[in-house]
């Protein structure tokens, strides 16, 4: 079974706060009003890159981001996805376009 390799925090700090951010927006009792900015801003669920240069996950957490390294990046990226895809399935049929593939 394939088992994910598990990587070292470069920057722990500046890593810890962006993912601070990410389970701020997408806690459950405020994803609904996340997913409606994602929304409003034309945007979809997966596009990580484009919602996080539209500060919809704070002010700052984009310029931590970029001072992040790759392996940084790629983690918090994985991690963004994973719960994006762990909505409560009814959130999710509610904002259907924002999670459409089209």
């Amino acid at each position: 079974m394939f088992e994910q390799a598990v990587l070292p925090v470069q920057d722990q700090k500046t890593f810890t706060d962006v993912q601070a951010a990410l389970e701020e927006a997408l806690a459950p009792a405020v994803v609904v009003s996340f997913l409606r900015s994602v929304q409003r801003a034309k945007l979809r669920a997966r596009q990580f890159e484009a919602v996080l240069a539209e500060g919809l996950l704070g002010a700052n957490s984009s310029a931590k981001y970029a001072a992040l390294g790759d392996s940084d990046r790629g983690q918090i990226r994985e991690m963004y996805l994973s719960m994006v895809e762990r909505v409560d399935p009814v959130v999710r049929a509610r904002f259907l376009k924002v999670y459409a593939y089209y």
